[in-house]
């Protein structure tokens, strides 16, 4: 799954891959004071960003999108006051989404009868502006969409794909899978072995977040049988319940993430409410 669009031209010129470079390295952050920053050079040490945390609770998708949505808009119209958010969500139902690749594809018959097929099943489904191809979203998922100022927290748009991985692979260490780790491209997102536990697929527009990543804490991973999951084939699909044999909910699941969150993004977070 290639997880990432930038529709920023600046960044497409700066910060997306070119032909034959490595999509996404790793995110090493700094030593703290050196003042070196994830894309290389000396700048000044940056001050604690600060992130406001919204928890939708159990969501439907198409709730989930349009709060997402009115944090972005909040950030095009007035960048310099709108606050960096991080949406934390379950979903309500069984939902499969395809990102910009299958997009290219969405008009064709075949495309059509996929929808069909999927919608059989009893999910949604569901076109997205994201990078990537089809995946699947349901309960027991954590989901997570952070809408950040990329300017803020001076990451090029490679860094902060690395830094999501970076976070899902504390998160998961945090609840005892020591293994967990991120793979070259094109294995975007978070593995144990030959088994995903995190997919990740983001949009970022004028340097502004949106989108982001799914933990499978507790979901029923036989959705996945019926779609190749972010179009890589022969994959396995896991999740935090299988690989440490135990129910791990999506609620025991956050406060590890957070506290990842804030250790990669070397941030504060505060509470908001839904309004």
């Amino acid at each position: 799954m290639v997880e990432a669009l930038c529709t920023c031209a600046e960044a497409l010129s700066r910060d997306c891959p070119r032909p034959g470079e490595e999509p996404f390295p790793s995110f090493s952050p700094p030593p703290p004071g050196c003042g070196c920053s994830a894309a290389g050079g000396m700048r000044p040490p940056r001050p604690p960003a600060a992130v406001r945390v919204l928890s939708l609770g159990r969501a439907a998708y198409k709730e989930s999108l349009a709060a997402q949505e009115r944090c972005v808009r909040r950030h095009l119209e007035a960048p310099a006051e709108a606050p960096d958010r991080l949406l934390l969500w379950e979903p309500a139902g069984p939902v499969y989404t395809v990102g910009l690749r299958g997009l290219e594809a969405s008009a064709s018959v075949e495309a059509a009868e996929e929808e069909r097929r999927l919608r059989a099943l009893g999910a949604g489904f569901e076109r997205v502006p994201r990078g990537g191809l089809a995946t699947f979203h349901g309960p027991g998922q954590l989901v997570a969409y952070p809408v950040l100022d990329l300017r803020r927290f001076g990451l090029p748009l490679r860094g902060y794909v690395a830094a999501l991985e970076s976070l899902a692979v504390a998160a998961c260490r945090r609840l005892g899978l020591r293994h967990a780790r991120a793979l070259p491209p094109p294995c975007t997102g978070v593995w144990l072995g030959p088994r995903k536990v995190c997919a990740i697929g983001i949009h970022c527009g004028r340097h502004v977040t949106s989108h982001g990543l799914a933990l499978n804490c507790c979901t029923d991973l036989t959705w996945f049988d019926h779609i190749v999951p972010c179009g890589l084939e022969g994959k396995e699909v896991t999740s935090l319940s299988k690989e440490l044999q135990r129910h791990v909910s999506v609620e025991e699941a956050t406060e590890p993430f957070l506290a990842a969150f804030q250790e990669v993004f070397k941030c504060t977070l505060t509470e908001e409410s839904l309004t």
